[in-house]
């Protein structure tokens, strides 16, 4: 069974409040073709969160969403992503991103334990990080947040099991999580390969094709 098939048979526990409705998510636009970013100087933390919150208040929503495979101009700020050669230069989004208020309770989508955790503090990094592994219905996987708050990693143990709908973490502030409008990461990988508490969240246009396959579209399983 591939993870596409086995994400047509399960239901994921929202990953933020689970009282806000479906029609409460809004998809935003933050690649390099959105020509309303132009205005916007994007390597500003402040200026893009005041751009996704009134787009936010603009379409009356909760939470906005959206990023995967979007091709983005913010990472160009931070020399963890800029190369000078653009097929290396990582700026493609392998993950989701959940924009909302720091603070926010983080909730398990499935059940699984704690593969790892860290505090990967590089400008434009994802700050505290955690990562899930599951086993279900013969299939291994795992799920990675980032951009948490350090508490979020504070006191958890590796190998510690998780209950889907558990609380397992809170949103960071621009200050501790990679300099970033406060929001989630969420990210689907096949193999971690050798990584613990960090994976690729980016990656440039020569390697797109291993990352499309090892880190599938996370909106299969939340169902946005």
């Amino acid at each position: 069974m591939t993870l596409a098939e086995l994400f047509m048979t399960i239901k994921a526990h929202p990953l933020v409040d689970p009282s806000i409705p479906i029609s409460a998510y809004k998809p935003i636009d933050l690649s390099i073709h959105n020509s309303e970013l132009k205005a916007i100087n994007v390597s500003s933390s402040k200026d893009l969160e005041t751009f996704i919150w009134n787009f936010r208040s603009q379409n009356n929503a909760k939470v906005v969403y959206g990023g995967y495979l979007e091709q983005r101009g913010i990472y160009q700020r931070s020399i963890y992503f800029n190369q000078q050669n653009t097929e290396l230069e990582r700026n493609i989004h392998l993950g989701l991103d959940l924009w909302i208020e720091a603070e926010t309770p983080i909730f398990a989508p499935l059940e699984g334990s704690i593969h790892s955790f860290k505090n990967n503090t590089n400008h434009g990094d994802y700050g505290p990080t955690l990562i899930l592994k599951h086993d279900i219905s013969n299939c291994t996987f795992y799920t990675l947040y980032g951009h948490l708050s350090v508490e979020s990693i504070a006191k958890i143990k590796v190998g510690a099991e998780v209950k889907q709908g558990e609380q397992i973490a809170t949103l960071g502030t621009a200050e501790v999580n990679g300099d970033y409008p406060p929001h989630l990461h969420f990210q689907i990988l096949k193999d971690i390969q050798d990584y613990e508490g960090d994976y690729p969240g980016v990656c440039n246009q020569q390697d797109l094709n291993f990352y499309k396959e090892n880190c599938p579209d996370p909106n299969l399983l939340l169902k946005l």
